[in-house]
């Protein structure tokens, strides 16, 4: 243990960390519930609502030449789900997202229409589903109808040999499909758990703060505690760390214990010096009453 001192390692105590999250229980429940609020208030006032709307398109492998409709194999169905993945390169192409602008007249740039489009497979099934995501919920399902028209026009002269047809048109959604306000507040409510009990346990781990005489005993357990020096501040409410009052009151007993015992021992003391000069005075009697020097006076005085 000097060594881990020396080297300037110490021990993290999982219990004391606990007992410290507990003692600060509710400055996590508050910061938790803060952040929730924080959360849920930016959600509400400051990030717009999204509206999601989708449309259907079948993919199929035949293709018409003048009246008769020629197909092209009836083992190659596979061939047609692969076709979707390629549908959803075409989709995003600027070719595609350009002629979608100009035919629907959107106030939109490539660039901000690529990020509300997204093209996808309906299951493992043959039907390709476009999915548009935009703030205005009428012009969502208006640019995902124009991107309908737009590939079943121009789709044969891109991939040849194959053909789609119109599923299910885009409708206009009646609610919105982001944010979600117990998402989000959920989320805000971690961080702020999460932010507080770091707080506290960084705090705790950092605090080299010497409160009472277990303190060290507890870090420094193969070192002995020679004196402990009692904080007696008792002009502040608490004294320093709120322990004045406590060490105040606990000087005080010691100071009317070591009181009593000086007391009792002085008592003790002037009794023995009382006893002790008896014996010596019973002794000097004694001395004299076995003199020479007494007993020829005594007899002359006869």
């Amino acid at each position: 243990m000097a060594n881990d001192i020396l080297n300037g390692q110490e021990e993290i105590d999982l219990l004391k960390l606990i007992q410290a999250l507990w003692k600060k229980v509710w400055i996590v429940i508050a910061a938790a519930i803060l952040g929730g609020i924080i959360f849920l208030t930016y959600t509400i006032f400051l990030v717009a609502p999204q509206y999601t709307t989708n449309a259907l398109l079948y993919v199929n492998n035949a293709v018409t030449v003048g009246n008769a409709k020629i197909s092209i194999s009836s083992s190659d169905i596979y061939a047609s789900n692969s076709l979707v993945s390629t549908f959803s390169v075409i989709l995003k192409s600027r070719k595609t997202l350009e002629a979608v602008i100009d035919e629907g007249q959107f106030n939109l740039t490539y660039e901000q229409l690529v990020d509300k489009v997204k093209g996808s497979a309906e299951g493992d099934t043959s039907v390709f589903k476009i999915t548009v995501t935009d703030t205005d919920r009428e012009r969502a399902a208006n640019i995902a109808n124009t991107i309908v028209e737009v590939m079943t026009e121009n789709i044969a002269d891109i991939v040849e040999g194959s053909s789609v047809k119109v599923v299910d048109f885009a409708v206009v959604p009646t609610k919105a499909s982001s944010p979600s306000f117990f998402k989000n507040t959920a989320i805000g409510m971690i961080i702020g758990f999460v932010l507080a009990c770091g707080i506290i346990i960084l705090r705790t781990l950092m605090d080299s703060t010497i409160r009472d005489e277990e303190f060290l005993l507890d870090k420094y357990k193969n070192i002995p505690v020679l004196a402990t020096i009692p904080d007696l501040s008792q002009d502040t409410q608490g004294g320093y760390y709120g322990y004045g009052k406590a060490y105040a009151r606990s000087y005080a007993h010691a100071n009317d214990k070591a009181r009593k015992a000086a007391r009792e021992r002085q008592e003790q003391e002037r009794m023995e010096r009382r006893e002790q000069n008896n014996r010596s005075g019973e002794h000097v009697a004694e001395m004299q009453g076995e003199s020479p020097f007494v007993n020829s006076d005594s007899n002359g005085e006869g």
